[in-house]
């Protein structure tokens, strides 16, 4: 397993640092730092504070995706999924949701909203070419790989 240190700031005093839950999670899970609990209403979106910035290392992104619990519970997802942070972020880190539920959802100060992948980036180069390689698919695009019949 790879690992990598990523320097963390505090950026509240709520603030808690992300956390393995388990030894072989992928993700740590986010916790919210608002300073009063933010209600959500069916269908509504906020961004929630974790009170906590990032220096993540050249070559890495911080995934920023759904907890499962949470949408199966709630019905609370995130708008942007996976969410990317940059290598060359400082600010904040702060998690878009959106209530999907039929009722109204109360985000709290230390809850877990959300869980950072830290991964490895590719950077790619473009080539520009007149023409591409053929394959089976082709340009063949929405519900295009599934089974035939």
């Amino acid at each position: 397993m790879q690992r990598v240190t990523v320097r963390i700031k505090y950026l509240s005093e709520r603030a808690v640092a992300p956390r393995y839950m388990t030894d072989l999670a992928a993700g740590m899970d986010l916790f919210a730092s608002p300073d009063e609990p933010i209600t959500l209403a069916p269908g509504e979106r906020a961004l929630v504070p974790t009170g906590i910035a990032l220096a993540i290392p050249s070559g890495f992104e911080g995934q920023v995706r759904p907890r499962s619990g949470l949408a199966l519970r709630k019905g609370v997802a995130l708008v942007n999924s996976p969410g990317t942070i940059d290598a060359d972020y400082r600010g904040e880190i702060g998690i878009i949701v959106i209530n999907h539920g039929c009722d109204p959802v109360v985000i709290n100060p230390g809850e877990r909203i959300a869980q950072l992948v830290i991964a490895p980036v590719s950077r790619a180069e473009l080539l520009l070419v007149d023409d591409l390689d053929a394959t089976p698919r082709g340009a063949g695009g929405f519900g295009h790989t599934g089974t035939k019949g």
